[in-house]
């Protein structure tokens, strides 16, 4: 079971991606991608393990390299957050795949993730409706984050997008219509 959830800045997506996860049960992981920058990031991560921890989920940090973390977990159920950092980590960090290996270095770590654990949530952000003119690097990086969305929503079970924090559905198998009919 693959789900996708995407959306913009403080769209729900987060929260929701939560309670797909809570839904689907067993024992639960949350593969963390924001690098820990500065005091007030530590804070909020710390604020947030604490709050995941309430919920059932291990934490696990995951900047790079998702393959070879995804081969040593052992969950019944993971949840990816955020698609939108660890595609920056991979194309920017020193120790990432490099922007023109990043597209190739998440696939790959996705696929290993759904060969190690039978349930999958991520979330992705829906930065392409800002209406902003760009740079060359911002633009890389958007043409990688859109490659990478549509991919993934290829291979989902369940696409769902939160607007205004209303879940709206664009698709869904027999796998992803039984998980949204348990979440009411």
């Amino acid at each position: 079971m693959l789900a996708l959830v995407v959306g913009g800045a403080a769209s729900g997506k987060s929260a929701y991606a939560e309670r797909l996860a809570v839904q689907l049960g067993g024992r639960k992981c949350y593969l963390a991608t924001m690098e820990p920058y500065g005091g007030e990031a530590q804070q909020r991560i710390q604020k947030h393990r604490l709050a995941r921890r309430e919920k059932g989920f291990d934490t696990v940090e995951v900047y790079t390299g998702l393959a070879r973390r995804a081969q040593g977990l052992s969950y019944d159920t993971v949840l990816l957050e955020c698609m939108t950092n660890l595609l920056a980590n991979e194309m920017y960090a020193p120790d990432g795949a490099g922007q023109q290996a990043a597209f190739d270095a998440l696939q790959e770590g996705v696929l290993a993730l759904q060969k190690a654990v039978p349930q999958v949530v991520i979330v992705s952000g829906d930065l392409f409706c800002e209406g902003t003119d760009y740079g060359p690097l911002t633009g890389r990086y958007l043409q990688h984050l859109g490659q990478v969305n549509c991919w993934l929503a290829q291979q989902a079970d369940v696409v769902v997008e939160l607007v205004c924090g209303i879940p709206v559905v664009h698709r869904r198998n027999e796998k992803g219509r039984a998980l949204l009919e348990k979440m009411g």
